[in-house]
């Protein structure tokens, strides 16, 4: 029989035919580079490291910008806060505190580096002395209507202090809604909101938790976190969101999720963000230092795999290094 006359693998045989044809591209304007800001360590050296994932240390408040800058030099065009309080308590106040780790980081990043946007994750569990993201009933599970008014509260103060996004990450009921109320009635409508719309209970936070600090004392997440299982679910979450107000939407976590990204995005057509978490970047390096993979590589397939699922926006802690090879 004849040889049929496609074939396939014309288009493969040089580089530049392979870049031409390339159907999904990856560029340092995609990225967002988390940056956890802990108070007090100014006087610490400005930098504590993270021994789950090499390479990403918490910041004092001038380490955070010295990294926003970097990042922007990289072209990188976005860095996501977490804020790491000197003292907890049950509430998290420091969450909405306006003199706390995220507000100050926020101001002094957009003094120095204006074009730098700043998107602010929005949690209490880094807060709470519990862990938890949220206020407690006496039977130990999270009140979710009075979590979520102190939610709107953090928010206010964020977008107050500067920031350019705001990002709740909590997995309340309700507060997509209530925050886009409450930015509205203080004439901070113009700031958008990035939902973690589906945010899995997941194995790959692991590394994170160092990072944040923020473990539960007791008991998971899986009270208001989503069955890694539920595809259809992630789809009403992000779906209600929407109709709440927000202006885009996540998963987290990625890798394990990209069908989840994809049906999200045609199901909402928003921007859609993946975050290409702590353990999926740890689990890179821990192979690549062990001599198993080629790190570079890895990474910028795994990135490319994000992107190409359908997400606009990769929330990554390889941000940078991905950027430089990109060059």
């Amino acid at each position: 029989m004849p040889f049929p006359q496609t074939r396939l693998r014309r288009l493969r045989a040089t580089p530049v035919l392979r870049d031409l044809v390339r159907e999904t591209r990856l560029d340092p304007g995609d990225f967002v580079l988390p940056l956890f800001v802990e108070e007090g360590l100014d006087g610490r050296g400005g930098r504590g490291p993270i021994h789950a994932m090499p390479g990403v240390d918490r910041l004092s408040i001038a380490g955070a910008v010295a990294e926003a800058g970097e990042a922007h030099a990289l072209g990188i065009p976005a860095v996501l806060l977490f804020g790491i309080p000197a003292d907890k308590d049950e509430e998290g106040s420091g969450a909405w505190d306006d003199e706390g780790a995220v507000q100050l980081a926020t101001r002094a990043i957009k003094d120095a580096h204006p074009d730098v946007l700043v998107i602010a994750d929005l949690c209490l569990c880094e807060y709470t002395s519990h862990g938890h993201c949220g206020l407690l009933r006496a039977d130990g599970s999270v009140d979710n209507d009075a979590s979520v008014e102190l939610l709107a509260r953090t928010a206010l103060s964020q977008a107050q202090a500067g920031a350019d996004v705001i990002a709740p990450s909590d997995m309340m009921d309700g507060r997509v809604g209530a925050i886009r109320a409450a930015l509205d009635e203080d004439g901070l409508g113009d700031t958008p909101i990035l939902a973690y719309s589906a945010k899995f209970a997941s194995a790959f936070y692991g590394p994170f938790r160092e990072a944040a600090d923020s473990t539960p004392a007791f008991g998971d997440r899986r009270g208001y976190q989503m069955d890694p299982a539920n595809g259809d679910e992630a789809l009403r979450e992000a779906l209600l969101d929407v109709q709440e107000g927000a202006d885009m939407v996540m998963v987290k976590p990625a890798l394990p999720y990209l069908d989840v990204v994809r049906r999200v995005k045609d199901a909402t057509h928003l921007p859609v963000a993946a975050y290409n978490v702590s353990g999926e970047y740890a689990m890179v390096k821990a192979a690549a230092a062990a001599g198993y993979l080629d790190e570079r590589a890895a990474v910028l397939e795994a990135l490319t795999s994000i992107r190409r699922a359908g997400a606009d926006i990769v929330i990554t802690y390889h941000a940078k290094d991905a950027a430089r090879w990109l060059q």
